[in-house]
């Protein structure tokens, strides 16, 4: 094996291909539609958007879909569709996008975090139930990374609990739990659309659903335009006319014309995307150090567009080879990786000490039943994950030649791993971040 980069040698990534990571795919079919919204004039209308709605929940064969204008709002919205309200807990994962659980706080509700599980990175069954008190209404599910949660046991404490369901699609477009579409388990279910996610039309979210009056309070929390039409409940047509969120969510109607097309050629590029990053840990099974964070084959559950792609890493087995030394030696090597993901949010300031509405106590508490806030040291695996994950290139095309340099710097890295123990001075106390977009 030859000398690692680090140390001078040669790097392993010789041919720098922009192709292969560019992102999103701008077809000539998705500009005539963009100039065609542009030229008629309808920016800010709604047809082309309904339009969206309609193709995207066929396509997950749910009965109704609401865009925003972005993911965040859509969570919001899916969270008042349920009538979480003041005083409710969420449970939610602590390592996921913020999004996921600041919503909460402007409907007077709280989150309660729940730890990981260490292989997929996505909320723990079991720790959910520990979590459960009497003012538990919901729980959030976050298919983290891509990969789907364990939502059979997830579901059977729901049913068990009386709880709602709500599904954070955002990381998992198109992916499969058993043969079924992620997004299609929940009460509701809810999508970010930016431009750095798999499925990207620029800007803006989307959530689904087949409840008639989820659908109807999502409207109204925040598409005032849409009342007239849509709204059919009684209680909720008293108050039609108005946002009762006093938000305006609207998505922008060019990126719902982006996402249209989107639609028709999503499915062929997603497979592009997992054939190129299947075969690229293919090419590393069995290596020592490091894992594929991917369902087992022939599982039925897959990794849609892959995400945020990241790898899981063993430092026991590189005689504790710290991933920071790891990670800095596959630089050299031309890999494009960072150590760590999303930083646990129940230890940032925000859902421990600050106090957002002025209510004369942290928000996360104002309307608890008792102190849920959660130390240091109660969520041990959302808190050492940082030094057990790493970011891998995210390949969107199968161009087997270029993937196997990629692949050959892992291998030389591990190979030669005994050579970077001299210098390892460990891991920093802190590294990830509150807010990564996990862009490559």
């Amino acid at each position: 094996m030859s000398e690692l980069a680090i140390f001078g040698g040669e790097k392993a990534v010789k041919t720098e291909d922009e192709e292969i990571f560019k992102w999103p795919i701008v077809t000539r079919e998705i500009e005539e539609k963009v100039l065609k919204v542009l030229r008629e004039g309808k920016m800010s209308g709604t047809d082309v958007t309904e339009e969206f709605e309609k193709e995207f929940a066929n396509r997950h064969g749910m009965k109704y879909g609401l865009a925003c204008n972005n993911g965040t709002a859509a969570i919001h919205c899916a969270l008042f569709g349920l009538k979480i309200g003041k005083g409710d807990e969420v449970i939610c994962p602590s390592i996921t996008y913020w999004a996921s659980a600041l919503p909460l706080y402007s409907l007077g509700a709280s989150v309660v975090f729940a730890d990981i599980d260490p292989q997929t990175l996505c909320i723990d069954p079991k720790d959910i139930e520990r979590r459960i008190t009497d003012r538990t209404k919901a729980i959030m599910v976050v298919h983290y990374c891509g990969y789907p949660a364990d939502m059979d046991s997830i579901l059977r404490i729901a049913s068990k609990h009386n709880l709602k369901v709500i599904e954070d699609c955002s990381h998992a477009h198109g992916g499969l739990y058993k043969g079924r579409l992620v997004g299609t388990f929940g009460d509701v279910s809810a999508f970010s659309l930016m431009s750095g996610k798999s499925f990207a039309i620029g800007e803006g979210g989307i959530l689904i659903t087949n409840d008639r009056e989820i659908y109807e309070r999502a409207i109204i929390f925040g598409h005032y335009e849409r009342h007239s039409k849509e709204i059919t409940i009684d209680y909720l047509k008293r108050g039609a006319g108005l946002p009762w969120g006093g938000y305006k969510y609207r998505m922008h109607q060019l990126s719902s014309a982006v996402g249209l097309v989107q639609i028709k050629k999503y499915k062929k590029e997603m497979e592009e995307i997992d054939r190129a990053m299947n075969y690229f840990w293919d090419l590393l099974e069995g290596l020592p150090g490091i894992r594929a964070h991917r369902p087992a084959k022939n599982s039925g559950c897959t990794m849609g567009g892959w995400y945020s792609a990241l790898g899981l890493y063993v430092s026991e087995e590189l005689e504790g080879l710290s991933i920071t030394r790891f990670c800095e030696a596959l630089r050299a090597e031309g890999v494009p990786t960072i150590p760590g993901c999303n930083r646990a949010l129940h230890l940032h300031p925000l859902f421990n000490e600050i106090d957002v509405y002025n209510d004369g106590k942290p928000t996360r508490i104002r309307n608890a039943k008792a102190d849920i806030r959660q130390p240091k040291g109660s969520l041990p695996v959302s808190e050492g994950i940082q030094e057990k994950v790493f970011r891998i290139p995210w390949f969107k095309r199968f161009k087997p030649e270029i993937i196997k340099q990629y692949a050959f710097a892992f291998e030389k890295v591990v190979k030669n791993y005994k050579e970077l123990l001299k210098e390892d001075k460990g891991n920093p106390e802190d590294f990830g971040s509150w807010g990564l977009s996990f862009r490559t």
